[in-house]
């Protein structure tokens, strides 16, 4: 788990419920914290590791109005729908908009306990990839802008004689800003670099890769021959 204990965030209005939850959650050996609101959630918004556990009909926000809220304020945070008055229609349009569980009261010990460990591990699994995006974007942010020029043409299927009319400068120049791109990346393939813009949302559909443009042999070589 990350090196932040992990809490579990209670949502809801019925004041016993929370301290019910709360108590078997703590006994568990999870760290809880209680809001009576959407409002006070908000108001005490959560920035580490955790999941929050929603009720769906509450005074002021409801709990589909804060979901859709918090996808955009705490997107790394899991959501467990917990209601005792949820139908068919709703539990669609939660899981839809991104819940990870929806559990109608009254809810066992055991379903609970298991919804919350799988939550926590999702959350988890979510910062890291983030952690991850975050340094690829780093990496890309240290590439000079002539560098940055020459990847965002290379992850498009540009061979190094294109990019050197598109940028009115030599071929060999292109080789060694190439080979300057793949080393602070820290990739030795196309495909590495390709995966890289893709997961930052640097390429739409319209620019990955033709199909006729796969790397030669010598493209798939280790970074010292990448840049011929």
């Amino acid at each position: 788990m990350s090196p932040v204990d992990p809490t579990v965030h209670i949502v809801d209005d019925d004041k016993s419920f929370r301290i019910a939850v709360g108590r078997l959650l703590e006994v568990a050996g999870f760290h809880i914290a209680s809001y009576e609101s959407a409002e006070e959630l908000l108001s005490r918004l959560p920035t580490g590791p955790g999941c929050i556990l929603l009720d769906l009909q509450m005074p002021g926000l409801s709990g589909l109005e804060l979901q859709a809220r918090l996808a955009e304020m705490a997107p790394l945070l899991p959501i467990v729908f917990l209601t005792g008055r949820g139908d068919i229609g709703t539990s669609v349009r939660a899981i839809k908009a991104g819940a990870d569980d929806f559990l109608e009261k009254p809810v066992s010990s055991a379903t609970l306990l298991a919804a919350v460990e799988r939550a926590l591990r999702l959350c988890e699994t979510r910062r890291l990839g983030q952690d991850r995006t975050d340094a690829l974007r780093a990496l890309v942010a240290s590439l000079t802008p002539r560098e940055a020029q020459v990847f965002c043409l290379i992850v498009r299927g540009k061979r190094n004689k294109q990019i050197a009319a598109e940028l009115s400068t030599s071929e060999r120049t292109v080789k060694a800003h190439r080979h300057n791109v793949m080393e602070k990346l820290g990739v030795h393939s196309l495909a590495e670099a390709v995966s890289i813009a893709e997961r930052l949302g640097l390429l739409g559909e319209a620019d990955a890769p033709p199909a006729d443009s796969s790397p030669s042999p010598k493209d798939n070589r280790r970074h010292r021959d990448f840049a011929s």
